[in-house]
């Protein structure tokens, strides 16, 4: 099977990709702390929330660069004055079809994933074309192609 013919019929949802990414900010967590977390991670940002894992906002790498560029010592801010308020979250129920429609409808990089109210993991647009891939695929053809 050619790349170019992978179909969409059958994608599955949220819940049946592994979430890998599990990576929060606290919302009194410091910015110089979420800058070295970033720095460690493949994540280009990472949702921020409250004691019970209630999505309450998000910081990127640019919120951080923006904090830098403004002459603010971005130790003595918080997460929760660094973040944005935006929360574009998904579900685990959400089909990886409008998954992919948000981040491009929004040009995001992470989506947060939410079980009960309570951020769970992100996906990230690399884990979503994973996925897209393994199921057009299959895991096994896709080992053949590397």
């Amino acid at each position: 099977m050619s790349v170019h013919s992978i179909s969409i019929v059958g994608l599955r949802s949220i819940s049946q990709v592994p979430l890998t990414h599990i990576l929060t900010f606290q919302k009194d967590q410091d910015g110089l702390s979420m800058a070295r977390q970033l720095l460690t991670s493949p994540m280009a940002g990472a949702p921020v929330v409250d004691d019970k894992g209630k999505f309450i906002g998000f910081v990127s790498e640019f919120d951080i660069l923006s904090a830098f560029e403004s002459g603010r010592d971005i130790s003595q801010l918080t997460a929760e004055e660094i973040m944005v308020q935006d929360r574009i979250a998904i579900q685990e129920s959400t089909s990886l079809v409008d998954a992919v429609r948000l981040m491009k409808k929004h040009h995001l990089l992470v989506l947060p994933v939410e079980r009960d109210g309570a951020v769970v993991g992100c996906i990230t647009r690399q884990d979503l074309l994973r996925a897209w891939m393994i199921q057009g695929l299959g895991e096994e053809e896709l080992a053949q192609k590397k």
